[in-house]
């Protein structure tokens, strides 16, 4: 389904503060008004010095490969297999095997780099499991909570507190500009922190980078496995654009989904400052995203350069 649209909707003095340039997106704000969309986006005014090979949990976070993790639970929700761990030190990860493993951690060092809330995230190539199935286990995304946080609940696409923000929007544009296609609200947590404050994440990013499909009878397959699109699939990134034309009835993307009412939300200037906020990005944390989740290096050049090219298409947005 290719989408044209956008609600020309203009933003009320509170939201548009909130949102000016990437630059400057907490000047002049009301309070509160920074408080609620602080939920789900803060300002990355260090985003160039931002680590994007370790992420938000920073190198001391990060689970060592050679200390076997205890197995705790088998997990079997969702297209990849996995397991819920803990590690030597109590810690306990959610760890998620196969192909989306990679895709998700490059997707959340983006979102999180651009001022989107992250829980840490890891790639470990290989890596030793105690209890149930035992032994070496292959690569595998890690994942852990935020400190003094738990899962409150879910949030949705669709109806939730931000629709009328900026960063609410700003975060469809990342996700399309990502090919990032499993917006099913299972995959957004509320975490809440003892002190009541409380992080909006949207999670299991690894239906990604990849191609997204038009077949809506592909999409309504029940069949683990099938789903909206591909998955870190670097063929299929490539071949697929970003915008397909902007008109006086809105923008048209070359993104299949079955979210039209959401992406019905963007428009051009969404567009632009997601691109501007994305355009912050140093080649060399670029390549710190897809080295944190191993690609070798023609593959992450390839990723990187179709993702500029797409971010040039949104700096260009009238």
């Amino acid at each position: 389904m290719k989408l044209r649209s956008f609600c020309a909707a203009i933003l009320v003095t509170a939201s548009a503060a909130v949102l000016g340039s990437a630059q400057s997106a907490s000047m002049a704000v009301p309070s509160a008004a920074i408080e609620a969309v602080a939920e789900l986006w803060q300002p990355p005014h260090d985003l160039s010095s931002r680590d994007l090979f370790h992420g938000p949990g920073g190198a001391e976070l990060a689970p060592k490969a050679e200390t076997p993790f205890t197995w705790v639970a088998d997990d079997t929700s969702g297209y990849s297999r996995g397991f819920d761990v803990r590690g030597p030190d109590g810690r306990e990860w959610s760890a998620k095997i196969g192909p989306e493993a990679q895709s998700e951690v490059v997707a959340s060092r983006i979102l999180w780099a651009i001022g989107y809330h992250q829980p840490p995230t890891y790639y470990l190539e290989r890596w030793q499991l105690s209890g149930g199935p035992g032994g070496q286990q292959p690569a595998a995304r890690f994942r852990t909570d935020f400190d003094g946080a738990e899962v409150a609940g879910e949030w949705s696409w669709k109806d939730n507190e931000f629709v009328d923000t900026q960063p609410f929007r700003g975060l469809i544009v990342a996700n399309i500009l990502l090919n990032s296609w499993d917006w099913k609200t299972s995959n957004n947590k509320i975490y809440r922190h003892a002190d009541g404050t409380r992080r909006f994440v949207v999670r299991d990013l690894g239906a990604s980078l990849g191609q997204t499909s038009s077949s809506k009878l592909f999409w309504m397959i029940p069949t683990r496995g099938l789903g909206q699109g591909t998955r870190n699939d670097i063929e299929g990134f490539e071949s697929q654009g970003f915008i397909e034309e902007i008109g006086e009835k809105g923008i048209e993307f070359d993104f299949d989904t079955i979210y039209g009412s959401v992406v019905d939300l963007v428009g051009p200037a969404d567009v632009k400052w997601t691109a501007e906020l994305l355009s912050r990005i140093t080649d060399s944390q670029w390549d710190a995203a897809f080295r944190a989740a191993n690609y070798g290096p023609d593959v992450r050049a390839r990723f990187i350069r179709k993702i500029k090219a797409k971010i040039a298409e949104g700096l260009a947005v009238p």
